[in-house]
């Protein structure tokens, strides 16, 4: 047995022997290979390092050959970095790293990371770069190095003392985190828009407001700009922030032609002394998207929103727990898609220990999702009204709890021959890409009874006489 196995040691090592040269030439006619034309990164901020790409260089020669020299054409002027199969390219040495070896049919794989400088624009510039490869035999390869940077102001643990305003055209990358002191005021005021940076958001203790403008919406979102994979950009991933979070002590929030998306709890109100003539959160055409918690959950808070759409969570759309909640020409649509444990587009329940246990009014909105019922509530501890409101959830049977909690409603059910997502342009689950505008098809164009006419912000027009429910189209998530 022993005998047959050192045959079988020496047949392969014959075998490997004849497949493989390991002599160096000096060939001009054998060349290296890569896995690209051209390293090509996403957008980056100025200041902040990049993530890390990479690439391969394959000899598919039969002849090993040598690598005399690598090196950044540039040097240490462009912020990029490399490393060439373990070896750091110096940028205190010329940005160079020499003799490499690489054998008949083998490979090497090269890093490359940017932290690029300041270009003094407001719009990302190119940054280029080459990397040199020179054999021994006096061949030289070169692979580009491109991305685009874009200058960006970097807060850092930002305490809000005093009443502050922030407005910039370049980007604003926030670390760490927000904090909106008692008595202060923070204006975010457009074009200005705040990238944070994981595990980042703003705690509100005193007041937030935030000024958008139709068509220049104030962004909040994370801060990569890369992509998980080529077809996914990891702002079309949930929980890259943390969000907003209005302390006990904080009231007469407003929130304006804002975008907040992919945060974790994208606006949290804490439980607080209830006034019912006081609005502690004001919502006018915005857009929460995306969250790996809730959209919006308050709790003992008196919100309004008007012209908005909440979309894709994990926790509830929607949840609310005491207080009060009024809710006019609202898209609230739960096709959150990374868990079957997704929350409810609407949840309510009341408060036993407060005299006023909670009530909420939803005017001219649609509700609907992947559950056949997506609304959930505690019907008996909470005062509520569906008024020209399409829901999906089955339709009530009792016809005087009807009456008296849901006038001119449409139920939508899975038997419809339009339902769903089946209502909106777009819902692909694979790119995570949504648009929330109606499909012509839509149901709600159909069933829905004709609304005051109200003025659209889209184009200015008086609409509302036609037969069509009267969510807010505007604030669909696009590329």
């Amino acid at each position: 047995m022993k005998r047959l196995f050192y045959i079988l040691m020496a047949a392969m090592a014959l075998v490997a022997g004849a497949c493989s040269d390991d002599s160096f030439t000096t060939s001009r006619k054998y060349l290296l290979s890569f896995s690209t034309d051209t390293l090509t990164m996403d957008t980056v901020f100025s200041g902040v390092p990049s993530s890390t790409y990479s690439f391969m260089v394959y000899n598919r020669n039969d002849k090993a050959l040598r690598i005399n020299q690598a090196r950044l054409m540039r040097g240490n002027q462009t912020g990029f970095r490399v490393n060439v199969d373990g070896q750091y390219l110096d940028n205190a040495n010329g940005s160079q790293a020499q003799d490499f070896e690489v054998r008949g049919g083998d490979s090497l794989r090269v890093f490359v990371e940017l932290t690029s400088f300041q270009a003094n624009s407001d719009v990302p510039e190119v940054v280029e770069d080459e990397l040199l490869f020179v054999l021994e035999s006096g061949e030289q390869q070169r692979i580009p190095l491109r991305a685009h940077s874009w200058d960006a102001i970097c807060l850092r643990d930002l305490k809000v003392s005093r009443d502050t305003t922030i407005t910039a055209l370049k980007p604003i990358v926030v670390y760490g985190g927000i904090r909106v002191d008692s008595g202060a005021v923070l204006k975010v005021i457009s074009p200005a828009n705040l990238y944070f940076h994981y595990g980042a958001g703003i705690d509100v203790y005193g007041r937030l407001v935030v000024e958008g403008r139709q068509g220049n919406e104030v962004v909040m979102r994370g801060d990569r700009l890369d992509h998980m994979f080529d077809y996914l950009p990891y702002d079309r991933v949930s929980g890259q922030w943390r969000g907003i979070r209005f302390m006990p002590s904080s009231t007469r929030n407003e929130i304006t032609y804002a975008d907040i998306h992919s945060a974790d709890d994208a606006l949290v109100c804490d439980s607080a002394a209830f006034d019912p003539t006081e609005c502690r959160l004001s919502l006018t055409n915005a857009t929460i998207h995306n969250c790996n918690g809730y959209g919006l959950s308050a709790v003992s808070s008196y919100v309004k929103m008007v012209n908005c759409q909440v979309s894709n969570t994990f926790g509830d759309c929607i949840s609310v727990v005491g207080g009060r909640l009024e809710v006019t020409y609202t898209t609230v649509a739960q096709f959150y898609p990374f868990s079957a444990d997704r929350g409810a587009a609407i949840s309510f329940c009341g408060l036993e220990t407060l005299a006023h246990r909670g009530s909420m009014e939803c005017v001219n909105s649609v509700f609907t999702g992947y559950y056949d019922d997506v609304m959930m509530g505690d019907t008996l501890m909470y005062d509520f009204q569906f008024t020209n409101c399409f829901i999906r959830t089955p339709e009530i049977a009792d016809t005087v709890f009807r009456d008296a909690h849901f006038k001119d409603v449409v139920f939508e059910s899975p038997v419809d021959s339009c339902y769903g997502k089946n209502h909106f342009v777009c819902v692909d689950i694979d790119r995570q890409y949504y648009d929330f505008h109606l499909d012509s098809l839509s149901a709600l164009h159909t069933k829905a009874l004709p609304l005051e006419a109200v003025r659209d912000d889209r184009d200015g027009k008086m609409r509302g006489t036609e037969p069509t429910i009267g969510c807010y189209e505007g604030f669909g998530i696009k590329d």
